[in-house]
């Protein structure tokens, strides 16, 4: 082995170290983001400052904005980390298993333990009473719909930008909001997917008697 070599390779105490402040980066920004939710919902977005967060964080002010640019970001604090899976699930899928099957997995996976925290109503309905959350979602939707629709289109060796794979993207981002509401989210998520897998076909009537 080659004395350059040698030197350009962590030692594991080096390995240990960075793996312990990566930790520790990671366990503070979330704490930043737990604290920062609790006040939201506690005293109305709009009603929190930074320095409020950063106090309740037990963090400077500048630690915050080290890790989370503004306060819509600190609501959607895990914004990069769904592009990311979202990408992975389309690139990273078993052999063998199509898109949009695996997307369908991904979904029932990462949303339904979402879908059922104690806390997803009350976040739901700060977002949605909030306008500058609300523009914040919209516009991080917009991203995760590109992210998603590119990845598509790779793996189907077509141009970024084919109008069948955002399609898609934009159906599947849209499949937590139609189940949100259902009393078995996780049947509502499989009857979404098979209408994008086989396409719609007229349900069939309810029989309500003979008409008049």
């Amino acid at each position: 082995m080659e004395v350059a070599q040698i030197m350009s390779e962590p030692s594991d105490t080096t390995a240990t170290a960075v793996g312990r402040r990566e930790r520790k980066k990671a366990a503070t920004r979330q704490a930043i983001a737990d604290a920062a939710l609790r006040l939201f919902l506690e005293r109305g977005y709009d009603h929190v400052s930074m320095r409020d967060i950063a106090e309740t964080a037990d963090v400077s002010t500048a630690t915050v904005f080290k890790h989370f640019p503004g306060k819509e970001a600190l609501v959607f604090d895990r914004e990069e980390s769904t592009d990311a899976q979202l990408v992975a699930a389309v690139r990273h899928r078993p052999a063998g298993l199509g898109v949009l099957d695996a997307l369908r997995a991904h979904v029932l996976a990462t949303w339904l333990p979402i879908a059922e925290h104690p806390e997803h109503e009350a976040f739901t309905r700060l977002v949605d009473t909030t306008p500058a959350l609300r523009a914040y979602a919209e516009r991080m939707w917009t991203r995760h719909t590109d992210t998603l629709a590119a990845a598509i289109a790779d793996e189907c060796g077509v141009p970024r930008g084919d109008l069948a794979c955002t399609a898609l993207a934009r159906f599947v981002l849209e499949v937590p909001a139609l189940a949100q509401a259902r009393e078995d989210r996780a049947a509502a998520v499989g009857e979404v997917f098979d209408l994008l897998a086989n396409g719609w076909r007229p349900p069939a009537a309810r029989s309500t008697g003979p008409r008049a």
